[in-house]
């Protein structure tokens, strides 16, 4: 998909772009493709003069090849940003060549903070003078895109407190805890990741001296952002430790809980036992044959050893 944005009067607007020729007669400010087809690559390399790779997308690029400028003055910069879903949250990566004021993004999915973007232009006015203002607000929408996930997290782990902190945890709510902490744990560990690839590429795009004044007061404003950030993950991991141990904790009390009741059956039962061999192996005669009261004399020692024991075990309030 194809999609072609110029700047009218400080917002962007979108060209509807169907053919080479319909490329030709605009003045883009940002072409955004989104798993372009070998068509959309190539009106954009006989409108532009440049080529795009089949594996400009690539995760198995060297840390090298992520932010680099080429002789002709193309400026290469590549990105990981959240999707924050309920199926599987994911890093996508996008990369970006700006070359001749131009902004050219290639991504294989549509990200959420390309359309906040896209709605946050249109909307504001002067929100966007040029190129580089794209991309920088692109890391702007990203930072606080994180930010909302992060909120989004500190809620999930509060209603997973309130479950194992606040009644009792039988085996199939830790096991539903312990699901619901392992998800926040993995989108707080590609939230922590997305901060550092936004602070790695606004730091390239400050140390490049592309930036004026202003957008490098805004690249400031944004590392800014992005170590407050810092601080909140680092938080939310110790959390998520906190409640994993906490989970962990309940689920070997249950076990205990367990054990505990084979301890007492065993000790509670192997008086009698010692009794029934005793009472059945060391007579001459059987006495429950020789004498008539041998049957209830010796199931009421059973039973009187059995309650001694566990009359103890109340009173210790081992049976609890």
């Amino acid at each position: 998909m194809l999609n072609v944005f110029t700047l009218v009067n400080g917002r962007l607007v979108q060209e509807e772009i169907d053919s080479a020729d319909a490329l030709v007669q605009v003045r883009p400010v940002w072409v955004d493709l989104e798993s372009p087809t070998a068509d959309e690559k190539a009106w954009v390399d006989a409108r532009f003069g440049i080529a795009i790779p089949d594996d400009i997308v690539d995760d198995d690029l060297e840390e090298s090849a992520r932010f680099y400028e080429e002789d002709n003055g193309e400026l290469h910069i590549r990105s990981d940003f959240l999707i924050d879903d309920d199926v599987t949250p994911r890093n996508v990566r996008a990369a970006f060549i700006l070359y001749r004021q131009v902004l050219f993004s290639v991504h294989a999915e549509d990200l959420p903070v390309f359309r906040l973007l896209r709605l946050r232009a249109r909307r504001i006015p002067a929100l966007i003078e040029d190129a580089k203002d794209v991309l920088l607000k692109l890391y702007d929408a990203d930072a606080e895109y994180s930010a909302d996930a992060l909120e989004g997290i500190y809620d999930a782990l509060e209603a997973v407190g309130a479950g194992v902190l606040k009644q009792d945890v039988d085996d199939k709510a830790a096991g539903a805890a312990l699901a619901a902490i392992a998800k926040e744990e993995d989108l707080n560990g590609r939230i922590r990741r997305n901060v550092m690839d936004i602070r790695r590429a606004v730091s390239f795009m400050m140390r490049s001296r592309m930036l004026n004044a202003e957008q490098f007061e805004e690249a400031r404003q944004i590392l800014r952002d992005i170590d407050s950030l810092d601080s909140h993950t680092a938080f939310l991991f110790d959390k998520i430790n906190f409640l994993l141990d906490a989970t962990v904790g309940f689920i070997n009390i249950n076990q205990n809980k367990i054990i505990k009741i084979f301890s007492v059956a065993s000790v509670a039962l192997l008086p009698p036992t010692l009794i029934a061999s005793l009472y059945g192996m060391n007579f001459r005669y059987m006495p429950e044959l020789e004498w008539r009261f041998g049957y209830p004399f010796s199931i009421a020692v059973m039973l009187a050893s059995v309650a001694v024991p566990i009359f103890y075990f109340r009173r210790k309030g081992w049976l609890r």
